[in-house]
């Protein structure tokens, strides 16, 4: 719901505040800088508070920066009011994902992050829709569904178990002291994904952002037949691989299905650079859909089990500052190379990218599965099961 709900509006957002195209792009993707930029801080204070209290802090923060928009016609405040936004973002991202690797374990843990990614991925599908009928009604309107995040608050203090920092005082201790800049010395394959979350992102954000253009080249014009390319069949896809990822996972493993993601971007970016029919390009949101919904809970639980589980709090803020920062900076990045050239020199230039990736790739091993009987983030094996049940 970050960006997605204004995207539909964006450009009726523009007209009304009198802004540029740069500025209006800056109000659809400034959350991403605040994600990135105010994610460690959030992962320290889970580390250090717990979930239940962060998370539902962080949800009324999102509930209110985005909600505000509802009363707001000046660019500045809502500029301000996006970043805000950002912040209770940043906690509602760091804060879940650590909740679902904190309270389950083994298969139970692959089965709920392919849920994870199946509710992501239907919500990039379900809000962007919302947020274009309640657009015929004035701009304002889409931004109402963030107050979702007020009850939603009030919720998770009612039906979240409290949890604590997993081995008790002393790894309280040894979190605050090091943070993300000692966490990353110390387990330098934390570093490694993340950077991977930053590369990956960055270059599918090529996609993300050339799919309308492209389409309209060829004369493909239909705004709904556009939401349709872009978020249908991709969501689809992300979707269907969440609802069978533990079972992908016990069958091939999280190596094995990384260098399968990647390989699936990879083709859908050469698709999409050569592709010069409408037809072939229903593949390449179907080939980016799988490969994001296998990466997105593979790296997540490899980036939690290259981190000792006191710091999860930490090691998944860090993930959030990789995966925006990445979606933050592509078009910088790329959006002067595509301007200078073309769109499918563009793609092309990601195609590489992504097969270096899947080429560095075939050195990664298997993680080693957790030690010991306990489920992750759980002091004992009977707290796991509680963990587990709820």
């Amino acid at each position: 719901m970050g960006g997605a709900t204004i995207a539909p509006v964006i450009e009726v957002i523009r007209q009304a505040l009198d802004v540029g195209g740069t500025e209006a792009g800056l109000a659809l993707t400034s959350h991403s800088l605040a994600i990135a930029l105010v994610s460690p801080l959030v992962g320290r204070a889970t580390d250090r508070f717990g979930v239940r209290l962060s998370l539902a802090a962080g949800l009324v923060v999102y509930g209110l920066g985005g909600g505000a928009g509802l009363v707001i016609d000046s660019y500045p405040v809502l500029f301000a009011s996006r970043l805000v936004l950002g912040v209770g973002t940043a906690a509602v991202f760091t804060c879940s994902t650590a909740a679902l690797l904190g309270l389950y374990g083994g298969e139970t843990r692959d089965k709920v992050m392919g849920w994870r990614t199946a509710a992501t991925t239907a919500g990039g599908f379900a809000y962007p829709l919302a947020a274009g009928a309640l657009g015929n009604h004035s701009w304002h309107a889409p931004l109402a569904s963030y107050l979702i995040g007020l009850p939603l608050g009030m919720a998770t203090l009612i039906a979240l178990p409290q949890t604590t920092p997993a081995s008790g005082t002393g790894a309280k201790s040894k979190g605050d002291r090091g943070g993300a800049v000692q966490l990353l010395r110390e387990h330098p394959l934390v570093l490694g994904l993340c950077g991977l979350w930053v590369a990956s992102t960055g270059l599918m954000m090529v996609l993300a952002v050339s799919l309308p253009r492209r389409l309209d080249q060829l004369g493909i014009q239909d705004t709904l037949v556009v939401a349709l390319y872009g978020i249908v069949l991709s969501s689809g896809a992300a979707s269907l691989i969440g609802l069978t990822y533990a079972k992908l996972t016990a069958r091939f493993g999280y190596a094995v299905l990384m260098r399968f993601a990647v390989g699936a971007w990879t083709a859908g970016l050469l698709l999409f650079a050569v592709s010069g029919h409408g037809g072939p390009l229903l593949l390449v949101p179907v080939l980016t859909g799988i490969g994001s919904g296998i990466m997105m809970p593979t790296l997540t639980v490899m980036v939690d089990r290259a981190a000792p589980p006191e710091q999860r709090g930490t090691t998944t803020s860090l993930q959030a500052t990789a995966l925006f920062g990445g979606q933050f900076g592509s078009p910088l990045v790329f959006g002067p190379l595509i301007d200078a050239t073309s769109i499918a020199t563009g793609a092309l230039v990601a195609a590489i990218g992504t097969a270096g990736i899947l080429a560095a790739l075939f050195r990664l091993q298997e993680p080693a599965p957790p030690n010991g009987n306990a489920e992750p983030g759980t002091d004992d094996p009977s707290e796991a099961h509680v963990g587990e049940q709820a």
